[in-house]
């Protein structure tokens, strides 16, 4: 009998506490969602009190449009909400052809910042740099615009001028740019013989649609290869599948870069998948302070698989994943869902990418009284000589030297000519 009571005062107990901790539980439900009713009824009042009392009259439309504007730019640099226009021009620029002057922004702790020209276009032209601030866009101060409204500023038809006021690092005053428009067709993929070598030389500028395969494709044009330079400098980024595909020709195996998000489901690894023909090239990958998001992905990959040397100064350190998640059929939200994560498990999210030999940009120094120098001035002069008398050859040597860089372009680049010899490197140590 006592055994039976004993049962049922436990069975009570647990009954008991069970009522408790869903009573409980119920009660923290309605208050979470009291909660979320209050927010939303704030935004509601909000919302009428500007339609209602605001000095120009606003459409519901209008006024809930800026909102959405508001919450996404207030979250981080980089998300944003895409009206019609703006999408439109995102599908443009990711097609690797638009209206500008060729300059990729960012906010950098919260200057609106280049990071790199776009090789050949009017910004690069006109002298802009990487890290370099932008102050002004015409008469309009930069302070507190948004990336998106920089953007639309600086675009504009052909043969119209902007005018970019800069601040330059070690510049006593602003420096002023009058820049005129063009259109902006990026050139991302060229690929020349390192003259008198089987080295070659891969220039990256963008990563837009069809990277990697140009890059091979090129790269098969070569009979021979003992070594590659892989510049990723000024190189402001684009899609994340190409930095994939793009270090892919270089790993046989390992991680090349990690996403990771607050949805777990969400988060991704990319591999390399061993269908490499380049493995076993000797690599030479050239950084600096414009090479951003997906080329800091491919160097930081090439990186940590301790598969080539990485020459240069610092990458720009953008490393947060957005997506496009359209919200109508002509609108959609840009939106930070995750950070980008290298294979050691380090961030690149306002860190960037070291290199392994740090050279700064310039030219090789080189003392004018050498014969070497002397040999090669009388070099060029006799060239100058031969094309005067309109020889075949000159002109065929000429077309030829379109597709390799030259010893005088090395000289020019003291980072590129310190690729070139860690390349010589790898081969002494084979």
């Amino acid at each position: 009998m006592k055994t039976t009571k004993s049962l049922f005062k436990t069975f009570l107990i647990v009954m008991i506490l069970s009522f408790l901790s869903s009573s409980v539980s119920l009660a923290q439900e309605t208050k979470g969602e009291e909660s979320r009713l209050d927010s939303y009824n704030k935004l509601r009042k909000v919302i009428g009190t500007v339609e209602k009392y605001y000095v120009d009259e606003l459409t519901l439309e209008q006024i809930v449009d800026k909102a959405i504007d508001g919450l996404l730019s207030n979250l981080d640099a980089h998300s944003a909400y895409l009206d019609e226009k703006k999408f439109e021009e995102l599908k443009i620029q990711t097609n690797g052809e638009f209206g500008g002057i060729g300059i990729t922004i960012a906010l950098k702790e919260g200057a609106l910042t280049i990071i790199a020209p776009i090789e050949g276009t009017p910004g690069d032209k006109a002298g802009l740099k990487s890290g370099d601030i932008i102050l002004k866009i015409d008469n309009e101060s930069t302070l507190n615009m948004s990336i998106d409204d920089a953007v639309n500023r600086m675009r504009g038809k052909p043969n119209t001028k902007v005018q970019l006021t800069i601040v330059r690092k070690n510049n006593p005053k602003p420096l002023i740019f009058d820049i005129t428009r063009d259109n902006i067709k990026v050139e991302s993929v060229y690929v020349r013989g390192i003259e008198n070598t089987d080295y070659v030389y891969v220039r990256v500028t963008s990563f837009d649609k069809n990277v990697s395969q140009r890059v091979e494709d090129e790269l098969r044009k070569f009979k021979k290869v003992d070594g590659i330079v892989l510049d990723l400098r000024n190189n402001p980024g684009g899609l994340l599948n190409q930095a994939v595909e793009l270090s892919d020709l270089f790993l046989e195996n390992g991680v090349i870069v990690s996403q990771k998000g607050r949805i777990e489901d969400e988060d991704i690894v990319y591999k390399a998948n061993k269908r490499t023909p380049y493995a076993k090239v000797p690599l030479v990958v050239l950084i600096n302070n414009g090479s951003a998001s997906a080329s800091e992905i491919v160097a930081g990959a090439i990186q940590d698989n301790k598969r080539g040397v990485l020459v240069g100064e610092t990458t720009f350190g953008k490393g947060s994943v957005q997506v496009i998640l359209p919200t109508e059929e002509k609108e959609a939200l840009r939106l930070t869902i995750a950070r980008y994560y290298l294979p050691s498990g380090r961030t690149i999210q306002a860190v960037g990418v070291t290199p392994d030999v740090e050279v700064g940009p310039g030219a090789v120094p080189v003392d004018n009284d050498r014969i070497s120098i002397k040999e090669a001035n009388l070099q060029k002069h006799l060239e100058g000589e031969l094309q005067k008398v309109g020889s075949k050859e000159s002109k065929s040597k000429k077309k030829e030297d379109k597709n390799i860089i030259t010893q005088e372009t090395i000289f020019s680049d003291i980072q590129l000519k310190s690729a070139i010899d860690a390349l010589k490197v790898f081969k002494v140590v084979d």
